[in-house]
């Protein structure tokens, strides 16, 4: 965790070098290629004291962005979540506690959702609370099947 040094001077130029001595020619890519680490683990990752979750979040957000991905990069984002605070996959029963941790992910998830992707993630919500996945699925990318189907790579 920062202790605020990560808003100091030319952060992006920061990331990006980070991500570039790691051997990625993108934040994407490096993010890719850790699909299921929280965008905390990922900051510090590239810089435990100068480099912060919210970060790389947004160098995400304006690829994905530049690249027309940002559907890929919701998926991503809830496989994230769901690998934060559902470790073991869906739950077999939806008790009180495992209800809990499906509205953490549900929660997570939109709160890193851009706006223009907001309506399609409370549809894909919608759709999981409805007719919820197997027991145990535990998405490990953006290019699991189901969440595909959920949300298809047309852009808003």
């Amino acid at each position: 965790m920062t202790d605020g040094r990560s808003w100091q001077g030319n952060w992006k130029a920061r990331l990006y070098e980070r991500v570039r001595e790691r051997g990625f020619d993108s934040l994407t890519d490096f993010a890719e290629a850790h699909p299921t680490a929280s965008l905390v683990a990922l900051a510090e990752e590239l810089g435990r004291e100068d480099i912060a979750g919210v970060q790389v979040f947004r160098g995400l957000v304006a690829e994905a962005e530049r690249s027309h991905q940002v559907t890929r990069l919701v998926r991503g984002q809830f496989v994230r979540e769901l690998c934060a605070y559902l470790p073991n996959g869906w739950p077999a029963v939806l008790d009180d506690d495992a209800r809990m941790e499906v509205t953490l992910v549900f929660s997570q998830w939109s709160a890193y959702t851009p706006e223009t992707h907001k309506g399609r993630v409370r549809l894909a919500r919608e759709a999981l609370r409805g007719n919820p996945p197997p027991a145990g699925w535990r998405p490990l990318s953006p290019d699991d099947e189901l969440l595909r189907t959920l949300l298809p790579d047309e852009e808003a």
